[in-house]
């Protein structure tokens, strides 16, 4: 994770922020899937660390090694953001950069079947285990999130995403097609 480029979405008088970096994820988790890439690794620059935000700011950063990057950018998954997106050119991190970990966090938010078996398995009506899922999901729901049409199983869902604790020393691992991981680092700057 040696190089980096910067994607920041411009002002838009018709799109929210949050709908067009909703729409850029969603057009890189296509091409990262595509390319079956899993050295590719994000983070959201413009969210405040440690602050309790439900929005990503308007501006990702890509991380990986120089052809990785300049492989994935050499695609078309751009199509259609380049009026809402700078894109910055490839440069080499920062040596006194720190790390951190971005990763996605599921939560159980009371799908109906859930919902069902929950009432069930506690011998409870299904409106009481709906308005227990409701208070645990306000509760504990309080990271941003994306909305993303999932490649692979065509499912619409939120993808809420977690910015863990600064490091000093990187962590080597495999990211996902979301460009996340539960355990390596992305540099911080």
């Amino acid at each position: 994770m040696d190089h980096y480029i910067d994607i920041r979405l411009r002002p838009d008088p018709y799109f929210a922020p949050e709908m067009l970096m909703g729409a850029l994820v969603n057009k890189l988790h296509r091409a990262l899937f595509d390319l079956q890439a899993t050295n590719v690794g994000i983070c959201f620059p413009a969210h405040k660390h440690g602050v309790r935000a439900r929005t990503l700011g308007n501006h990702l950063r890509l991380h990986s090694e120089q052809a990785q990057l300049q492989q994935l950018m050499s695609g078309e998954w751009l199509t259609g953001m380049r009026d809402h997106a700078q894109v910055n050119e490839l440069l080499a991190v920062p040596d006194n950069a720190q790390h951190i970990n971005v990763a996605r966090k599921q939560f159980n938010t009371g799908s109906p079947s859930r919902v069902k078996r929950y009432a069930k398995r506690h011998n409870i009506s299904e409106e009481e285990a709906r308005e227990i899922y409701a208070k645990v999901a306000g509760k504990c729901i309080e990271l941003p999130f994306v909305t993303i049409n999932s490649r692979s199983t065509q499912q619409r869902f939120s993808l809420f995403i977690e910015h863990g604790k600064l490091q000093e020393k990187p962590v080597v691992g495999p990211f996902n097609h979301y460009g996340l991981s539960p355990n390596a680092t992305v540099p911080w700057f």
